[in-house]
C-alpha cells in the first residue's frame, strides 16, 4: 500500500472517530449513516485509484472480516480496516433507527426475503437438490419468545444459505442480498422464453439496502444465525456451488467479528434460517410473548406468508389494498376499517383505487361515520399509514394527506417511494409532495362525486359531520381552495331553515347582471332575516348567504372569489345594488307620508353628519348618509370581520389574557338613514337638549356595533339605557301632571 494510501486511510480514521465522539448518544439519523457510509466509500474509492496507480492488486475484504487487507506485493505494506469497519458497525446497529422495536420489522422481512426467494426459484425450476420431504415443507414464519433463557427466535422455512452467502450476506455491511438475487433473476428472465407464464419476481422482495439484518444487535448481545440451505440455485452461465447437507452457524457479538461453524448435533435446523437474538438483560420485554405480537401487528401483520408466535397465527388479516378494488366486498372492507381505524362503526364510504403517476401508488381510504373531536377528545392524529411492499414504514403519517384531512383512515403503499436506510421515513420530500397533491385530487374528488351521485347522504351524512374540515381545508391548503369551495353548503335567505344550497346552485340562480356573491355573518337564521344590512337586499330581491359560525367567516375571508365572482360581505360600502321596481314604488309611496317621514334636507343631512363626527370623535371616524337603509336608522360598514375579533379574544383568554387589555375596537365608519325618524329627531334635538342628543346618537353607534357583531361587551349599555329610560318616564311624568293641573284649572 502507497504512503498516500496510508495517509488517506488515517484521517479518514481521525474523521470518523471525531464524529462518531461528537454525536454519541444521538437517535436515529439517515444523515448519520449516509456520512458514515460515505466515509467508507471515500475510502474504498482512494484506495481504488491509488491501486490502479501503482498497478499493485490487493485482496478485498468485507467490512465485518477479521482478516486484514494484503498486497500481493511481498514489499507493500499492509493495514487493518477494524476500528473502521466496528466504527460502522455500531453506527448501523445503534444509531440508524429511531425505535429499538423496529429491528423485528427488519428480521422479519428478511425471512419473508428468504420464503419469496425459494417460491421463485421453485416456480422457475431454476433450483435443485430440494426434493422428497423438503417440498412438504410449508412456507411459513416461526417466532418463539422464552423469557427464561431471554431469546427470541425468528425461523423461516425459506431459500436458507451456504457458507459462501453467509460471508457474502452477513459478513459484508450495506450488501443487500435479497437486491443481488433480484439483480440475478432478472438477468435470467431477460434469455427465458417470452411465453412462460411466470409471475414478474421482486414485487415481493421487501430487502433494499442490506442492513436491516444488524438492527438485532440494537437488542441482543450475541446474534446466532443457523442456516440450512435449500438447494443450489442455476444463474446465466454456471451453477452455485454444492449447498451443504448439513446446517451451519453464523455467530457473531457486534464488535467487528464473526464465526461461521457447524450447528451442532443436538440443535434441529430444517431447510431456512434460524436467527436467534440473545437479548440484553435491560430489554428482557423483547422475551414476552405479548410485546412481540403487538409489535408484529402494528409492522408486519400484512406479510405475504403466514407468522406463527409460540404456535399461534398473528397475521390474520390480508393487505386487501394490494387487491383489485371491484374483487374486495364490503365484509372485508368492513373487517379491515374496523383494524385501521381501532373504531366499531361501519365506514360512511370507501376510496380505493390505485394511481401509476408521479409514482406507483395502491390506497385505500375510508371515511369513517362520526369524528372524535366533537366529543372534547382533543385534535385527531393523522388515520392514514405509509407502507411499502405490504411492510408499515410510518404509522400515521403527516405526509401523507393534508391535516384538514385527518378524518381518513387508511393505508397508502408504494413501491417505488424512496426511502431512507432505516426506512422509517420517505427520503424524496419533492416526491412525497407530489404523491399528496395526487391523493388529495383523489380524495376531493370522490367527495365531488358523491356530492352529485348521492346528495342525500353528501348533505345529512357526510357534510353535516365533516364540514368543519373541508372548511379547514380552504383556510389552509390554499391548492385545493376552489375544488373544496364547490364542496360547501350553506343556508340562503331565498331558502327555508334547514335547506342547504352549494355556491354552485347560487351562482346558476343570480341574475345576468348579478357579478358578486353576497354573504351575511350573523349568530342564526332569525337575528340574519332582521339584520339592517340585508335592508337592501330584501328590496332588491337579491339572495344572501347566510354564515353562522367563525370558521364561515374564514372561509369567505380566505376564498375570495369563487368562478370569477368576488365574494362580498353585506357590511361592505361598496355594494353597488340596484332597486327594483317595486322599491321604487315604496320610496315614492314614502314620499307621501309627513314630514318627519320624509327625513333631513341634503344640507340637514351634511350638518348632522358633521355633529355627529365631532361629537362620538373617540368611536366615530366618518358618517355619511346612505339609501340602503329602510327601517334601521343606521349602519357601521367596512368594519373588521366580528368573528376575527372573537376568535382573536378567544386566543386572548386561552392565553390567560383577559378583556381589559385586549386590543381596542377601532374607529367605525357610520352610515345613517336621514328619512327616518330618530336621526331626524335626534338632529331636531341637538339644539334643544345636546345632552340628550349626545347620548342618543352614542346609542345609536352602539347599536350598529350589535348589529355588525363587534360590541366586545353589552354591559357597558346598561347606565346609558337607565338613563334613557329615566329620561322617558320623567317626561311622562311631567306630560301626565301638566295635563291633571290643565284639567283641574278647567
Amino acid at each position: 500500500m502507497t504512503q498516500i494510501q496510508l495517509a488517506a486511510a488515517r484521517a479518514a480514521r481521525r474523521q470518523l472517530s471525531r464524529f462518531a465522539s461528537r454525536n454519541n448518544g444521538w437517535r436515529s439519523s439517515p444523515l448519520l449513516c449516509h456520512r458514515s457510509v460515505d466515509v467508507a466509500s471515500s475510502i474504498s474509492r482512494s484506495s481504488s485509484a491509488n491501486q490502479q496507480w501503482s498497478n499493485t492488486q490487493y485482496h478485498q475484504v468485507s467490512f465485518m472480516s477479521t482478516e486484514a487487507a494484503k498486497s500481493d506485493d511481498s514489499s507493500g505494506e499492509e493495514m487493518e480496516f477494524q476500528a473502521e469497519t466496528r466504527q460502522l458497525l455500531d453506527i448501523v446497529t445503534h444509531s440508524l433507527y429511531t425505535d429499538k422495536e423496529v429491528f423485528l420489522r427488519e428480521l422479519v422481512s428478511n425471512a419473508s426475503d428468504a420464503l419469496e426467494k425459494l417460491r421463485h426459484v421453485q416456480a422457475t425450476g431454476t433450483i435443485s437438490g430440494s426434493g422428497g420431504d423438503q417440498e412438504s415443507i410449508p412456507l411459513e414464519i416461526r417466532i418463539t419468545t422464552d423469557e427464561a433463557s431471554n431469546t427470541l427466535t425468528i425461523t423461516d422455512t425459506g431459500i436458507g444459505m451456504t457458507k459462501e452467502e453467509m460471508v457474502s450476506n452477513l459478513g459484508t455491511i450495506a450488501r443487500s442480498g435479497s437486491k443481488a438475487f433480484v439483480h440475478e433473476m432478472n438477468l435470467k428472465a431477460q434469455g427465458a422464453d417470452p411465453t412462460t407464464d411466470v409471475d414478474p419476481f421482486g414485487e415481493g422482495i421487501i430487502g433494499r439496502f442490506g442492513v436491516g439484518f444488524y438492527s438485532g444487535f440494537m437488542v441482543s448481545d450475541k446474534v446466532d444465525v443457523r442456516s440450512k440451505s435449500a438447494g443450489k440455485v442455476s444463474n446465466n452461465e454456471t451453477e452455485s456451488t454444492e449447498s451443504n447437507d448439513d446446517p451451519i452457524v453464523w455467530e457473531s457479538t457486534g464488535t467487528g467479528k464473526y464465526s461461521i461453524s457447524a450447528l451442532s448435533e443436538d440443535i434441529r435446523q430444517d431447510r431456512g434460517t434460524s436467527v436467534v437474538l440473545h437479548l440484553k438483560p435491560e430489554l428482557s420485554q423483547y422475551s414476552n410473548e405479548s410485546t412481540i405480537e403487538t409489535i408484529l401487528k402494528k409492522y408486519s401483520n400484512f406479510v405475504g406468508f403466514p407468522i406463527f408466535l409460540n404456535g399461534n397465527r398473528v397475521n390474520t388479516i390480508d393487505a386487501i389494498w394490494l387487491q383489485e378494488p371491484k374483487t374486495v366486498d364490503e365484509e372485508k372492507h368492513s373487517a379491515f376499517y374496523k383494524y385501521v381505524s381501532h373504531m366499531h362503526d361501519e365506514p360512511l364510504s370507501t376510496i380505493h383505487f390505485r394511481m401509476d403517476a408521479p409514482l406507483d401508488i395502491k390506497a385505500l381510504f375510508y371515511i369513517p361515520s362520526f369524528h372524535q373531536e366533537k366529543y372534547g377528545m382533543g385534535r385527531m392524529e393523522p388515520g392514514v399509514s405509509l407502507y411499502s411492499r405490504k411492510i408499515l414504514i410510518e404509522a400515521k403519517s403527516p405526509d401523507i394527506l393534508p391535516d384538514w384531512c385527518r378524518f381518513i383512515k387508511g393505508v397508502v403503499d408504494s413501491e417505488d417511494l424512496p426511502l431512507s436506510i432505516s426506512r422509517e421515513k420517505p427520503q424524496d420530500s419533492a416526491l412525497v409532495g407530489k404523491m399528496r397533491k395526487a391523493l388529495t385530487r383523489k380524495l376531493i374528488s370522490h367527495l365531488s362525486k358523491m356530492m352529485r351521485k348521492e346528495p342525500e347522504k353528501y348533505k345529512d351524512e357526510f357534510y353535516k359531520e365533516y364540514n368543519f374540515f373541508l372548511k379547514e381545508g380552504i383556510c389552509q391548503d390554499f391548492e385545493s381552495q376552489q375544488q373544496l369551495s364547490k364542496l360547501l353548503y350553506f343556508e340562503t335567505s331565498k331558502g327555508m331553515a334547514g335547506e342547504l344550497v352549494s355556491l354552485d346552485e347560487y351562482v346558476s340562480k343570480c341574475p345576468p347582471e348579478q357579478n358578486d356573491i353576497y354573504y351575511l355573518f350573523a349568530p342564526s337564521r332569525e337575528l340574519a332575516l332582521q339584520s339592517p344590512y340585508m335592508e337592501t337586499f330584501l328590496k332588491s330581491k337579491r339572495e344572501v348567504i347566510f354564515i353562522y359560525s367563525a370558521i364561515d367567516d374564514f372561509v369567505m375571508a380566505n376564498l375570495k372569489q369563487f368562478e370569477g365572482r368576488n365574494l362580498l360581505s353585506a357590511d361592505r360600502s361598496e355594494l353597488n345594488i340596484k332597486d327594483d321596481d317595486d322599491a321604487e314604488k315604496d320610496d315614492k309611496d314614502s314620499s307621501d307620508d309627513s314630514d318627519v317621514a320624509k327625513g333631513l334636507t341634503s344640507s340637514e343631512a351634511t350638518d348632522f353628519c358633521a355633529w355627529f363626527q365631532t361629537t362620538l370623535a373617540s368611536k366615530v371616524s366618518k358618517c355619511k348618509t346612505t339609501n340602503r337603509l329602510s327601517s334601521s336608522p343606521a349602519v357601521i360598514t367596512d368594519n373588521e370581520s366580528g368573528a376575527l375579533r372573537r376568535m382573536m379574544r378567544m386566543v386572548e383568554t386561552s392565553e390567560g389574557g383577559t378583556s381589559s387589555n385586549s386590543m381596542p375596537l377601532p374607529k367605525q365608519t357610520v352610515e345613517i338613514n336621514p328619512k327616518h325618524e330618530i336621526i331626524v329627531g335626534i338632529h331636531r334635538l341637538k339644539e334643544k337638549d345636546p345632552m340628550l342628543a349626545e347620548v342618543l346618537a352614542e346609542q345609536v353607534v352602539d347599536n350598529c356595533l350589535v348589529a355588525a357583531g363587534l360590541l366586545d361587551d353589552g354591559r357597558t349599555m346598561l347606565p346609558r339605557l337607565n338613563d334613557l329610560m329615566l329620561c322617558i318616564v320623567k317626561n311622562n311624568v311631567k306630560e301626565e301632571s301638566g295635563e291633571e293641573d290643565s284639567k283641574k284649572e278647567s
